[in-house]
């Protein structure tokens, strides 16, 4: 009775328009104190100590740097410089800017490791400019929201994080190595459609009248910025730092490119970063830290195990329960954020994935794949919005063109089912 009457109120919370991290916490707290009546409030003591258990972890001080990172480098001017150096490669004509704006999205995942905040920094640069050169501002805002995410498959990877503290059993390291060539194959799936679309519609008619930058002359602007990964994964894979300790060294980096190269960001500008990253990390942690009452009352409460039995034992195989939870996560994706998905459903998904022994590193790519497409799916997509709101469109114009490049992420997400190597081979590779 008491399992029913959590998810009953945790639904009923979400529906009269509470925050997803509150519900979470009041229908865990309201659990633990029905399943402790008789203990009185002393059993409501389990709702602090849990709160704070959700929140004491070392991996997770990356999540405020990473952020932070995404912050300075959305002041530093380092998108603009990228994008310049991309065009100067790939030269103009029809389709050219989407592909530099999905190439620059994919890069500067390797830097920040959030979606929206390279929605806001690569948008910021491209949609006008592909706006001057032609292209509907919907489309604009379609390509930028799906490029960007991308940025939790290219480590470092916010998602992953979160994911490494909920299944203790993959490592942040061992991770970050398998999201690189599924995050590439995304990257390189969403191209197609783009530069398909571009083409089919005719849209970018003045691209090729615009100047393409001198390629010497983008290579030596944006060099600072291309070293920012080679910096941060070289690092981790040589050992001189963590990836906790390389967000730490990100934010230096990236203020003293900031401060001192491109002299883009003033010391007065340092409160606002601080003041932006500091809230969007709060919410996160917040968030994170109210699940962690609300995987403890599922866990008391015994409602782990009679789902997995339930789950195991209804005969549809491995693979057709496989394709049951892509199908409902994809289903979920539509109204939840990421983070939020991960923190409800991989407490539960957990017992199914150990049962099949299924691989946990790959596992986690499987859902950081579905969870990048729901960052793109209306009606609840934290990157499109973005994007939406820098392109003054509503997030409704885009899904003609979103759907395209939801059928293209998908079809990596199935290649990665199937091949699990795609996953687990650089992992393997590098000892991990």
């Amino acid at each position: 009775m008491i399992p029913t009457l959590l998810f009953i109120a945790f639904i009923a919370l979400m529906l009269v328009g509470v925050p997803i991290g509150a519900a979470l916490g009041l229908a865990g707290a309201a659990a633990i104190a029905l399943a402790n009546a008789d203990a009185q409030w002393f059993g409501l003591l389990a709702v602090p100590q849990n709160f704070y258990a959700g929140l004491g972890k070392y991996p997770l001080l990356a999540i405020p740097m990473f952020v932070l990172v995404g912050s300075i480098f959305d002041r530093s001017g380092v998108a603009l410089r990228l994008v310049n150096f991309a065009v100067a490669i790939v030269g103009r004509g029809p389709g050219m800017l989407p592909l530099v704006a999905i190439a620059v999205a994919m890069f500067l995942g390797g830097i920040s490791g959030s979606g929206p905040a390279c929605a806001a920094a690569v948008g910021a640069v491209m949609i006008s400019a592909m706006s001057r050169a032609g292209y509907p501002p919907s489309f604009s805002a379609s390509v930028v929201g799906a490029a960007a995410s991308t940025d939790i498959l290219i480590p470092p990877s916010i998602a992953f994080i979160v994911y490494s503290v909920l299944v203790p059993n993959a490592s942040v390291p061992a991770l970050f190595a398998a999201g690189m060539i599924p995050g590439i194959l995304a990257g390189l799936a969403l191209i197609v459609p783009s530069v398909w679309l571009s083409r089919k519609y005719k849209m970018g008619a003045l691209e090729a009248n615009m100047p393409k930058p001198p390629f010497w002359a983008s290579l030596r602007d944006a060099i600072w910025g291309l070293a920012a990964p080679v910096l941060i994964l070289g690092g981790m894979r040589a050992g001189w730092f963590t990836p906790t300790e390389a967000a730490v060294v990100a934010v230096f980096y990236g203020l003293f490119v900031g401060m001192v190269i491109h002299r883009t960001i003033k010391f007065r500008d340092l409160f606002e970063i601080l003041r932006e990253s500091g809230e969007l990390s709060a919410v996160i942690l917040l968030v994170v830290s109210l699940a962690g009452i609300f995987a403890y009352s599922l866990s008391t409460l015994g409602v782990i195990d009679p789902i997995t039995l339930a789950i195991t034992s209804s005969g549809l195989g491995e693979y057709g329960i496989l394709a049951l939870l892509i199908l409902m996560l994809i289903t979920v994706g539509m109204f939840l954020d990421g983070i939020s998905i991960f923190l409800i459903f991989v407490p539960l998904l957990l017992p199914i994935a150990q049962h099949y022994n299924w691989d946990l590193v790959w596992f986690g790519v499987i859902l950081t794949l579905k969870v990048a497409i729901g960052q793109f799916t209306p009606p609840l997509a934290v990157n499109l919005m973005v994007s939406c709101r820098i392109a003054n469109v509503r997030m409704e114009e885009t899904v003609r063109w979103v759907v395209w490049m939801m059928a293209a992420m998908f079809l990596v997400l199935v290649a990665v089912i199937a091949f699990p190597q795609l996953a687990l081979w650089l992992p393997h590779k590098l000892g991990y």
